[in-house]
């Protein structure tokens, strides 16, 4: 009698999967450019990117928390959606939500393996696929689990640029360019207008494109001349230039959703009712279920051990590492009245940010900083080349390498000087403290 193969857990899959190359991890200089490995696993897979409508999301910041929103959104009309995300906080499940939640391990892990089964075929063959990378791998098994699940819609968030991203292999019936900023500028360009070429490159004919960037914006001419070029109708916001990071989403979604309705895409009612989708949807009870980890989190934390004197922290982690998101979220922040006092900031930068201009906004804000690495990123700007040049411009700050010293010595610092402190610079620092903070929240 045969049996049945033992089914691989999770860790012994993405160890199977950490073999490969992960340019999350690494200088980004030299990555692969083409779409070729993509398409193999695609092939190799049965398709899975085609199984399923798309709406695809680029831009410098944002892109996950408009991904959210939409996704919150086509839920509540009765969709059945899935959302693609990177990257993760936490757990690598948050990469792939199914129903609004985060796909299970065991689903998680067996999708994972057939994928690098397929990989391995690849290397034996010597096809496309012998090169691809770790995030090509994850990107295909949330595909094919998009497909094995059934789903009306998908909701993907490209991972980096979007010409050449491992994502840019699905049709975006939408595409939705968020905004355009100096980044990744060794991979994309040195100029907003560069950069913008890249990000369009995930809309395709017959679709549509959905962006904040006006046509009089040198950023949003690039846009709307490669719009022109496909024959492509183009969708533009229209806010108050003091309309907060949270509002600018919202407004950008609702343009998505109204869109959706105009070519027929209904809520699904009971009793045989139903109503075109449209920007009505996005009620608070959507908005608030659309937060996602670490991008505006609020949290009060209460240091152990606890005296009676002891005072909560409030703390507010937002994974902003460019100088214009980091801008916005210091003058959304500073302009409600959730926090007061003294802002002590915990501050890790990736060697290929912005550093000089990103602590040019914190000195504004910010009045004690602690400088620190990211673990796990491979690409950490050096705690203390962050905290000479912030020392350079005036800043009060320390530098401490090890994230967990720096959050405590950080916490003693508002404990002493009172205000509240902002965890930001990178995701990876926002989920190396996070664990900690959540441990101790009230």
């Amino acid at each position: 009698m045969s049996q049945i193969p033992h089914a691989s857990s999770l860790p012994d899959v993405l160890s199977r999967l950490d073999r490969l190359t992960n340019w999350e991890k690494k200088p980004r200089n030299e990555m692969r450019v083409g779409l070729e490995p993509m398409f193999d696993l695609m092939q190799r897979l049965g398709d899975p990117h085609r199984s399923f409508r798309a709406i695809h999301v680029a831009g410098t910041k944002g892109k996950g928390s408009v991904c959210a929103l939409i996704e919150a959104s086509l839920l509540r009309a009765g969709l059945r959606v899935g959302r693609y995300a990177s990257p993760h906080v936490d757990h690598v499940n948050e990469r792939i939500n199914v129903a609004g939640r985060p796909v299970e391990d065991a689903r998680l892990a067996r999708a994972i393996e057939r994928v690098l089964d397929c990989y391995e075929a690849a290397k034996r063959e010597a096809t496309a696929g012998e090169d691809a990378t770790w995030f090509d791998v994850i990107t295909a098994a949330g595909f094919l689990i998009f497909k094995e699940e059934g789903l009306e819609w998908a909701v993907v968030e490209v991972g980096l640029g979007g010409r050449l991203d491992s994502t840019n292999v699905v049709f975006g019936e939408v595409a939705v360019v968020t905004n355009i900023e100096l980044e990744h500028t060794e991979i994309l360009g040195n100029t907003r207008e560069a950069i913008a070429g890249e990000k369009v490159g995930i809309l395709k004919p017959g679709a549509v494109l959905a962006t904040t960037l006006a046509v009089t914006d040198a950023a949003g001419r690039i846009l709307q001349r490669r719009a022109d070029e496909l024959g492509c109708r183009v969708l533009r916001t229209d806010f108050s230039e003091d309309a907060t990071i949270a509002d600018r989403n919202a407004v950008l979604v609702g343009l998505v959703l109204d869109h959706l309705g105009e070519v027929g895409e209904q809520v699904r009612g009971t009793a045989g009712t139903s109503r075109p989708i449209g920007a009505w949807l996005l009620d608070r009870t959507v908005r608030d279920s659309a937060r996602l980890p670490g991008r505006m989190e609020r949290v009060s934390f209460r240091p152990q051990p606890a005296g009676p004197a002891a005072q909560p922290v409030p703390i507010i982690m937002d994974g902003a590492h460019v100088p214009f998101n980091i801008e916005a979220v210091l003058r959304d922040i500073t302009r409600s009245s959730e926090v007061s006092g003294d802002c002590v900031a915990v501050v890790a930068l990736a060697s290929d940010k912005d550093a000089r201009g990103f602590l040019t906004v914190l000195s504004r804000y910010v009045a004690y900083a602690v400088f620190t690495e990211a673990s796990g990123t491979g690409r950490a700007h050096p705690a203390g080349e962050l905290e000479a040049l912030a020392r350079s411009m005036g800043m009060a700050c320390i530098s401490e390498p090890d994230p967990h010293r720096a959050f405590g010595r950080a916490v003693a610092a508002v404990s002493e000087r009172g205000g509240w402190m902002l965890v930001t610079g990178s995701l990876y620092l926002v989920g190396a403290v996070r664990r900690i903070v959540l441990k101790g929240a009230d």
